[in-house]
């Protein structure tokens, strides 16, 4: 049951880590989608470590509150784009 439980856990985390990459990655802004990215991948790098199912769940349960607010955060950024920096123009 232990094991089970672990591995439900695992898969939710690592769905919702991608799921914050990939809505981080639609921000129109290089420094808001960086911070973003870097942000979403230094908190779970910091919680990797973690075994107590109690930190687990709120971990979890923060992380889908960000996915949230990054969620509204790109909409808003998509209605109102800024030209691009040159460190993302294509060549």
């Amino acid at each position: 049951m232990a094991a089970t439980m672990a591995s439900a856990t695992r898969s939710t985390v690592l769905t919702l880590y991608r799921q914050m990459l990939k809505e981080s990655r639609k921000f129109t802004g290089y420094n808001y989608r960086e911070y973003a990215l870097r942000r979403t991948k230094d908190a779970f790098k910091e919680n990797k470590t973690l075994t107590d199912e109690v930190e687990i769940k709120a971990f979890i349960k923060k992380a889908e509150k960000n996915l949230e607010i990054i969620k509204r955060q790109v909409a808003l950024s998509q209605l109102y784009t800024d030209p691009k920096l040159v460190i993302e123009e294509q060549k």
